[in-house]
């Protein structure tokens, strides 16, 4: 089979989009290539077609043999398109596939291919555990033809469960769950302990994700330490009561607030008379200003929600909750505190990485996105990954319509209510997407006092998000949701089981309407993508308010004073719809300052951590240690059996290396905080961070080994070796979290901004 005449004019187009940079014209070479293979291959037996697969050495060979073992395995014969998309991944691209176009089998063939080319073991990092799971077991049987094994690992894995899944060819992993086993595999005391093997190559799944929207994203081991009284709990009461305008003031962006004279007045009466600026008094400033900041800035059903007695942040890219991630600064004890509950443990940090650094490790790096183009040149800002635009196999037919735009919120819902109205009593299937949890609640209220009956999900119910998403394509559903359901999902006209296709296409497919702009074009194009899969009819359109917090924070310089609107609300002005795309500009350029911003200061402290890791390696497989103290100490390394010295002296050292590390991080988070005040004496931040961040590093290697000397000649080592003998006890519990964006800068730079309005007489 040729490639059709109507698939090259689509290749065509789509080689001249703007923003791509790579020209698929050499993958499409290879289809007929990859086409003429296939009547050979159909007629090998099963046992002929994993041996042959055994054998494929190059890009035409490792897609016929993987569409031929997709077929016979699934009975899915991989379109063009996603041929084209495998090859894109094998040349180490991010390939933008749209919605629907089977990104998942895609990189399947991809993984297949990285391991026959030598570049295995495959890691298949996911968003989240769910994914990891149904991918690898929905893929197993097309890697088994191709004599591949496959695993899958997700929180509840056990360290044994680890380790068999990452000695598979593939494994399934989300990208959190994969970095916290390299950071407990880089405190093992011995090698036999690790569960990873190395870092070959990574498949991202939803890579602007990913790689952009969680790459600043530290994921953090922490081990248990003895902790003082929590100070906030005592600043949540005395916050709880103050009230906007007259004891505090919030900045126009949203992102800072500060006490106004008459506030801090009331605080400092309720603390028995004390001046919080006063040098004893830092904890308590500390304390009463992030509690503020948790009372005034931070909202339950927006920011974070209560369930099952804790505090779960919420993932505003994706509307779900974001597992097993806490802020930073004291602000989770703070909010924990505004709800009235216990404040769980930060404990120490003994190792921490961010998504970025820890997907640079993979020595070959690719990934697949339905939305990339836009982040392209941050890709290859930081990944030096370039993008394929992978045209569609069935061209979109979906209409989109321009946005309706209202001067009012109250406007704006009114018809939202009544477009969802007249789709639903004709039978026309509707998913809208809110910003939000309590902006998904509220809509389906004002749906319900309307006589419409609606699905919700948000991250309270993101346990149901399978099946509630199967049936939003069935007659007449409406469905509520955040942005959680704009990846990951693919929902079928008529139903989970199609039945009513025919009468949903003729009612014009899937309405997908936005109840509003989100502050990145990804996430709305994420959501029409909802409609339109393979081909199918369907719809989008935006309700979009100059109320909205988007509008209102990035543009409300630039919206004139009197908009040309109709009777009904609705705007009509060119000058409104370019501030509504300035808005989205300006928000998109400023998550991308901040991600600039982050990564300035954490590239010294990835350098540091690869020295590290490198010189931990070499006292972990070697008998480097036990040289040293040959060297340096021996008279008492003589005296001592040899075995015994060897494990002494490793134990000794790594323990030494560990914790140092550890100190040395903190060090380094408390100079992030301080070179802000430097910056009042026209300092650079960042030289001055690096400027003590370099011999801080320097030193730390030094007492590395000064310490393992003084513990080894304290220690009795006449009966035998015992780590309790040395005093290097290891933290008796360890636990991993992610540390959630800090929305609003670090504690210092809020100090400051209070400090300085305080000096000024702000109020």
């Amino acid at each position: 089979m040729g490639v059709s005449t109507r698939l090259k004019s689509r290749f065509r187009k789509f080689l001249q989009r703007p923003g791509t940079t790579v020209d698929l014209a050499p993958f499409t070479k290879r289809l007929p290539a990859i086409d003429a293979r296939e009547e050979a291959l159909k007629e090998l037996d099963d046992e002929a077609l994993t041996a042959a697969a055994g054998e494929a050495k190059d890009f035409t060979e490792i897609c016929a043999i993987g569409r031929e073992a997709a077929w016979r395995a699934l009975e899915q014969r991989p379109y063009d398109v996603q041929l084209l998309g495998a090859m894109a991944l094998l040349s180490g691209q991010v390939a933008e596939m749209a919605t629907g176009e089977g990104k998942t089998l895609t990189a399947t063939v991809a993984a297949y291919g990285h391991v026959r080319l030598g570049h295995g073991p495959v890691h298949v990092l996911t968003v989240n555990d769910y994914l990891a799971r149904r991918d690898a077991e929905w893929m197993e049987p097309v890697y088994k033809r191709l004599g591949l094994s496959v695993g899958w690992v997700t929180e509840s894995s056990t360290p044994e469960q680890r380790r068999e899944a990452y000695l598979a060819d593939v494994t399934y992993v989300s990208v959190s769950e994969a970095g916290f086993d390299y950071l407990r595999d880089q405190l093992v005391t011995d090698i036999e302990d690790r569960v990873q093997r190395e870092l070959a190559t990574a498949i991202v799944d939803e890579a602007d994700s990913i790689l952009i929207d969680e790459a600043r994203v530290p994921m953090v081991l922490a081990g248990s330490v003895t902790t003082e009284a929590d100070p906030v709990h005592e600043a949540a009461e005395l916050v709880r009561d103050l009230r906007a305008g007259k004891h505090y003031e919030v900045a126009e962006d949203g992102r800072s607030v500060a006490f106004t004279d008459a506030g801090l007045k009331l605080i400092e009466e309720k603390l028995g008379g004390v001046d919080l600026y006063a040098d004893d008094q830092v904890e308590h400033l500390s304390a009463v200003n992030v509690a503020l900041h948790a009372h005034a800035l931070l909202d339950r059903d927006v920011d974070y929600i209560v369930r099952n007695g804790g505090v779960e942040l919420i993932d505003e890219m994706r509307g779900r909750v974001a597992q097993r991630r806490r802020w930073p600064d004291g602000l989770q004890a703070a909010v924990e505190a505004k709800e009235g509950l216990n404040a769980t443990a930060e404990g120490e940090v003994l190792d921490t990485i961010t998504v970025q650094a820890y997907v640079a490790l993979y020595r070959t790096v690719c990934g697949m996105t339905a939305t990339a183009v836009h982040v392209g040149e941050q890709l290859r800002e930081y990944f030096k990954l370039e993008v394929a635009v992978i045209p569609p196999n069935t061209e979109n037919i979906r209409e989109d319509e321009p946005d309706r735009i209202y001067s009012v919120h109250d406007d704006r819902d009114r018809a939202l209510v009544e477009e969802i109205q007249i789709a639903h009593e004709k039978g026309r299937p509707v998913l809208i997407g809110t910003l939000d949890v309590k902006a998904s609640e509220l809509l389906a209220k004002q749906l319900a006092a309307a006589g419409i009956p609606s699905n919700v999900l948000n991250a309270k119910n993101d346990a149901e998000e399978a099946a509630i998403i199967a049936e939003a394509g069935a007659v007449g559903a409406v469905t509520v949701s955040t942005q959680m359901a704009g990846r990951g999902v693919d929902i079928r006209l008529g139903g989970s089981d199609e039945k009513d296709r025919d009468k949903v296409v003729e009612l014009g497919g899937l309405f997908v309407i936005g109840s509003g702009r989100h502050d990145s074009r990804r996430v709305d194009d994420q959501l029409r993508g909802r409609a339109g899969r393979q081909g199918d009819p369907g719809g989008s359109v935006f309700f979009v308010s100059l109320e909205d917090e988007l509008i209102t924070r990035h543009a409300g310089d630039a919206l004139p004073t009197s908009p040309r609107m109709d009777m009904d609300g609705v705007v009509h002005d060119d000058q409104v719809e370019y501030a509504v795309e300035h808005a989205q500009r300006v928000a998109e350029g400023v998550n991308h300052e901040i991600h600039r911003n982050t990564w300035r200061y954490s590239v010294v402290i990835e350098q540091q951590r690869l020295q590290l890791a490198e010189r931990r390696e070499r006292l972990l497989t070697s008998e480097i240690a036990a040289i040293m103290l040959l060297e340096r100490s021996p008279e008492k390394a003589k005296e001592t059996d040899e075995d015994i010295l060897s494990d002494a002296a490793r134990a000794i050292a790594l323990f030494h290396l560990d914790r140092l590390w550890a100190e040395h991080l903190a060090y380094l988070q408390e100079v992030r905080e301080g070179v802000h005040l430097r910056a009042l004496g026209k300092l650079d931040p960042l030289d001055e961070f690096h400027r003590a961040a370099v011999p801080a590093f320097q030193e730390l290697l030094t007492k590395v080994e000064a310490r393992t000397i003084e513990t080894f000649e304290e220690t009795d080592l006449s009966e035998g070796w015992e780590p309790e003998r040395a005093e290097i006890v290891r933290p008796s519990a360890t636990w991993t979290y992610l540390v959630h964006d800090n929305p609003f800068g670090s504690e210092l730079d809020r100090l400051i901004a209070s400090v300085g309005r305080r000096l000024t007489g702000g109020n």
